[in-house]
């Protein structure tokens, strides 16, 4: 079974191309042994490039614990950057991809591809207990599940004990994603990221827009702006509060092998 390894900004996806070969397995165990960073090829998670309707491609992203994601900002362009490199879709062309989240659309631009994410759906703040501490939450929705933190110092912020508490938090029947977010300037955010299925990871797209929505909100930041992680730098803009946050952000290919089968 061929593969591809992916990166953007050091979030790592093994992708299969399930147009073109069978998966050997269930895609969710399959996922569990292929993210293995041991015994495994090693990623945050599995990503599958689908025939979708018509001549459209269907992503199908699965976390490194074998749970499925509906929607993912890093994966999508790895997916993106992927259909137009091995001639799934028209490079350089506007590329649509089926999502569990729905449809996105991505192009290129100069910080990579950009990604029109959907619009943020941001819910009432919640005080929390994590970690021995109270927090202030803020729960957004890009598809998929954020709670948002926003703290003084994000050197300071213990992601690793508040992260896996609130990932499986009685108020997040789903569980979620969690990010610890400091303001730097009204068009920088930095922020860590605690990912459902996954642990701490380099970078999250549907996180950085969450933290960038929940703070626009809340006007600490401007409408357009950067998202700084530990794996890089996202652009975003969000230029209208009922529409679309748009998502900007490099994405490689790692290298290529063949998984010798089994799941």
């Amino acid at each position: 079974m061929r593969f591809t390894k992916m990166q953007a900004l050091g979030n790592d996806y093994v992708c299969l191309d399930l147009t073109r070969q069978q998966p050997e397995g269930e895609l969710s165990r399959l996922a569990r042994t292929l993210t293995d960073r041991h015994f495994g090829v090693g990623a945050d998670g599995l990503l599958c490039v689908l025939p979708g309707q018509g001549s459209r491609l269907r992503m199908a992203l699965y976390n490194a614990d074998g749970s499925r994601a509906a929607m993912c900002g890093n994966g999508i362009r790895c997916l993106a950057a992927y259909a137009w490199s091995h001639g799934l879709a028209e490079e350089g062309k506007p590329l649509t991809l089926e999502t569990d989240a729905g449809l996105r659309t991505l192009t290129d631009a100069a910080d990579g591809i950009r990604v029109e994410m959907g619009q943020p759906v941001l819910g009432e703040s919640l005080v929390l207990e994590a970690g021995g501490r109270t927090w202030r939450v803020r729960p957004v929705s890009m598809g998929n599940h954020h709670a948002v933190i926003f703290v003084p110092r994000l050197d300071r912020a213990p992601l690793e004990q508040v992260g896996p508490e609130l990932e499986r938090h009685s108020a997040f029947p789903d569980r979620t994603n969690v990010e610890l977010v400091e303001v730097t300037t009204p068009d920088l955010l930095r922020m860590r990221v605690w990912e459902r299925g996954c642990g701490e990871t380099l970078a999250c797209g549907t996180g950085a827009c969450a933290a960038f929505a929940a703070a626009a909100v809340s006007r600490l930041t401007a409408r357009r702006g950067r998202v700084e992680l530990p794996g890089g730098v996202l652009s975003l803009d969000w230029p209208d509060p009922e529409g679309s946050i748009f998502l900007e952000g490099p994405a490689f290919t790692v290298f290529e092998g063949e998984w010798p089968g089994g799941s």
